[in-house]
């Protein structure tokens, strides 16, 4: 495991004790099926994935919508929620606050896990939500690409 490996798993475990407790209340039974319009804009959202077991896993993430209403979002390729989406491609997203606590409804969808072809894409529309901000946090804590994993989220239809 590199340096920046062991950082960014020390890290997670200290954002996962950061994380606000009502995080874990968004879940599948108040989800509504519509578009990402109320993402578009915010700084935050929690993103909900499920275990083999359909337990829910919030993670609070930094998301963009680009202009065909898909969302999305950039993470480790080592993550839990990569590990999910693999299995389950169920998700809850709704925007919130930097410890993943909702100030909106949660909307359902489908996400996946996209091939390197398709990041470019998925990091301009993260570039252009974020702006200066993102590219000097890519430089400084960012990593090397072959750690990324970048996950589109799509509106589910029902």
């Amino acid at each position: 495991m590199t340096p920046f490996e062991r950082m960014a798993r020390l890290a997670d475990r200290m954002f996962d004790r950061m994380r606000d407790e009502r995080a874990f209340d968004v879940g599948e039974a108040d989800a509504v099926v519509g578009d990402f319009e109320s993402l578009r804009g915010r700084t935050y959202a929690v993103l909900v994935t499920f275990r083999r077991s359909g337990e829910a896993v919030p993670s609070p993430v930094w998301i963009g919508v680009d202009g065909s209403g898909k969302a999305y979002v950039k993470t480790r390729r080592d993550a839990g929620k990569v590990k999910r989406i693999r299995n389950d491609d169920r998700a809850l997203v709704a925007p919130s606050n930097a410890r993943g606590k909702a100030t909106g409804p949660a909307v359902r969808a489908r996400a996946r896990v996209l091939p390197k072809e398709e990041w470019p894409h998925a990091e301009a529309t993260l570039t252009s939500a974020y702006g200066a901000g993102r590219r000097i946090s890519e430089r400084l804590v960012g990593g090397p690409d072959d750690l990324a994993a970048y996950v589109e989220l799509t509106p589910a239809s029902s």
